[in-house]
């Protein structure tokens, strides 16, 4: 039996027409079905749980967007970027990239000039003048990642985020496949002294296999060695950017190891501070037999993390990501710099999340030591700051008062401040690690919903700010091709040499593999 959700606006993935769309429930699954008068019907999973998804749609609610859009209202979403006064988000993380280079040659990747044939890579003027245009959104964005390709390959990146810095960017991110970082210890040190605080380092699983696949060659060992030079980095200096392992999950092809994934993390917690598994976003013209065979949905992993830990961590542990908007409109009201916090308020349905605190072998969700549906109603009460922190300890479960000497004085210190500075801090604590969970969107289950709320944007030339997912998917190439140039000989013959030197590591690292004690318990 087939029940009608919501509808919404999607488009056709073969000509990107905008049409109609039906979210529908069935036995329990959301699928999304939409029709083009010239390609004919197309149905793909939307989400896979449809309690988890009534539960998380009570957070749904529309952002403030941004006061002054850079663009005017002509075709609708997802034509008009960006950003237009129809999006209903400010930036929270932006996405630069950097180049289109890449040291690697994976078979998954849209962004490689080798492939592409042309190199987009901007100055660090060009760049320094996309930073000031995000700066000057209101309200401004917060963070910046510098992306690619590869951004690693270009030697003058810590100049780069020396720039955002000096600009005043407050959180400067890479995301990285760690090549670099691992074969070149003093250029780590060197994005770290320029300001680099974290690392996107993309790792795709426990055991050869999945980076066999995914990338061609075993490239664990390199994964390790990005963890053993942070960690030597802490230890030399007493500081080193914080580790982000960033798993696009496949059906098939590493969703057996998210609970390994999790506990290689918190094995490693003194470095490795979160865990951003993205269920694969499928591009390209692919059968429906095919993207099944691939597709994963959030709940899907949900489960199978539950199942890999044994229960240790749950799928009623996770929250939606918009679980943080009571607690920034509650922050606005008492503190004295509220309005610094913005209303930013992405889809439900885009993300999931959830602090784990590591003792051991133990892995104890947050969740298991504060109520948090209680938190958040008492916030949503307007409660003073005062009354919050003489009912704080009525928050703590039963079940977790012999874990609330960790998080007690750091709630408390958080609510006396109303500071979101003071919660950073916990996100720094010794053992605590956060698991994420983000779902980009390709063209089979794009929803006009959900990037009309998005919050992780792309900077561009023009003085262009474009939601993620409208970018990857309808953007990008028309982007690169217009701000590229041709490869050079010399170029040509990097691409060759990169090419050799992943044809050494084929064969040096096929053997290398993990104890599993580093991530079986």
């Amino acid at each position: 039996m087939e029940e009608l959700v919501r509808e919404t606006m999607s488009v056709c993935p073969e000509c990107f027409r905008v049409i109609p769309a039906k979210i529908v429930n069935r036995d329990g699954k959301l699928y999304m079905v939409k029709t083009c008068p010239e390609h004919g019907g197309f149905e793909e999973l939307y989400w896979s749980d449809y309690e988890l998804y009534k539960k998380y749609m009570q957070f749904f609610k529309s952002g403030q967007g941004i006061s002054n859009p850079q663009a005017s209202i002509s075709k609708g979403c997802p034509w008009d970027c960006g950003l237009c006064p129809l999006h209903m988000s400010s930036s929270v993380l932006t996405n630069i990239d950097v180049t289109n280079r890449c040291n690697l040659r994976c078979p998954i990747c849209f962004a490689n000039a080798a492939k592409a044939g042309y190199i987009w890579e901007p100055s660090i003027e060009e760049i320094g003048q996309w930073i000031d245009n995000l700066l000057k959104e209101q309200p401004p964005g917060l963070a910046v990642q510098f992306s690619g390709g590869e951004p690693t390959v270009r030697d003058d990146l810590p100049e780069i985020i020396k720039l955002a810095i000096d600009k005043g960017v407050k959180q400067v991110m890479i995301a990285s496949n760690g090549i670099r970082l691992a074969e070149d210890y003093d250029y780590y040190k060197r994005l770290r002294y320029a300001g680099l605080s974290t690392v996107y380092l993309q790792f795709d699983g426990v055991t050869p296999e999945p980076y066999c696949q995914a990338r061609g060659f075993n490239a664990l060992p390199l994964k390790v060695k990005v963890i053993e030079n942070t960690r030597r980095m802490k230890e030399e200096t007493g500081d080193a950017p914080t580790l982000v392992l960033v798993p696009t999950v496949v059906k098939g092809v590493n969703d057996g190891q998210v609970g390994d994934i999790i506990r290689y993390a918190a094995k490693n917690v003194d470095v490795v501070k979160s865990v951003d598994f993205q269920p694969v976003a499928i591009t390209g013209r692919i059968n429906k037999q095919e993207r099944e065979k691939m597709r994963i949905t959030i709940p899907d992993l949900l489960d199978r993390i539950e199942e890999q830990t044994n229960g240790q961590i749950r799928k009623e542990d996770f929250y939606t990501i918009p679980v943080m908007y009571p607690i920034i409109e509650w922050l606005r009201e008492v503190s004295k710099n509220g309005d610094r916090y913005p209303r930013v308020r992405t889809h439900p349905v885009c993300g999931a999340g959830t602090y784990v605190f590591v003792y051991g072998k133990e892995l104890v969700p947050i969740t298991r030591i504060i109520d948090v549906d209680k938190l958040i109603a008492l916030m949503e009460k307007g409660v003073s700051k005062t009354e919050l922190i003489i009912r704080s300890a009525t928050l703590i479960r039963k079940e977790g008062l012999k874990y609330a000497k960790d998080f007690l004085p750091v709630l408390k210190s958080i609510l006396t401040s109303g500071d979101f500075s003071v919660a950073a801090n916990f996100h720094k604590l010794p053992n605590i690690l956060f698991i994420g969970a983000m779902h980009f969107q390709d063209p089979y289950n794009f929803d006009v919903e959900r990037v009309m709320r998005c919050v992780i944007h792309y900077a561009l030339p023009e003085g262009k700010i474009i939601p993620f997912c409208a970018y990857n998917n309808f953007y990008r190439e028309e982007y690169e091709k217009r701000y590229s140039r041709p490869v050079t000989d010399d170029e040509k013959k990097e691409f060759l040499e990169q090419v050799r030197k992943i044809e050494k590591w084929r064969e040096e690292f096929k053997d290398f593999r993990l104890p599993e004690s580093e991530y079986r318990w």
